[in-house]
């Protein structure tokens, strides 16, 4: 079990990170609340980590706090939820938004996410009340306001070279159709924005 990494940030491809560790690059796929956390390429950072074993497929999923590891893990043992879905969720919604919506019952609010129909909604609330109903953010002070479900942008950013297509690729990657990506970003974009900006609008304009 690979259960934490530090090393140099060496790719950074919504929602893909690509960290080189003592010569080894672990491709590792995160929510995107954890990799909007992520520093530059370049600089250093420690990450902790799910590892998935297939039948077809090795696959490392990275997250910015061990919080968020764990509410992962509990979300990804609820019947026909499986971890794309859990990437999905916490890429939507921050640790303590999805706490909050689980523990008020509020199915409608997880209807909007990608792969998750009413049933599935309905499942998961039911499956996670009682196991969440302790589950603390107090091990991190920032998982609760990643993500807010209002509020402002913030307005200063550095633009990058294809933004657009590098948003609508990360929403593909997380499970949204890409007609509907492509309509969103070209609806929330502004001219200022980097790629994790845009990303961040797209997902608060799908809630």
């Amino acid at each position: 079990m690979i259960g934490r990494l530090n090393g140099l940030v060496a790719e950074k491809q919504p929602p893909l990170l690509l960290l080189e560790v003592s010569g080894v690059g672990y491709e590792v796929q995160m929510p995107m609340t954890s990799f909007y956390k992520m520093p530059d390429i370049g600089e250093n950072v420690t990450i902790h980590t799910h590892f998935v074993v297939r039948e077809d497929a090795q696959l490392l999923y990275g997250f910015a706090s061990k919080v968020e590891r764990e509410l992962f893990r509990q979300i990804i043992k609820a019947n026909g939820v499986g971890p794309k879905l859990g990437l999905a969720i916490l890429s939507g919604l921050s640790a303590g938004q999805f706490v909050h919506i689980v523990s008020m019952g509020d199915a409608n609010a997880l209807v909007k996410l990608p792969g998750i129909g009413l049933k599935t909604a309905e499942r998961l609330i039911i499956e996670l009340k009682d196991r969440l109903k302790n589950f603390t953010l107090a091990q991190d002070a920032s998982a609760t306001d990643l993500m807010p479900l209002d509020g402002e942008l913030a307005s200063t950013f550095v633009e990058t070279i294809d933004v657009e297509q590098d948003a609508i690729d990360a929403l593909v990657a997380l499970g949204y159709k890409a007609n509907a990506a492509t309509k969103i970003v070209a609806k929330v974009k502004l001219p200022e924005m980097d790629s994790e900006a845009l990303i961040k609008a797209a997902l608060r304009a799908m809630l």
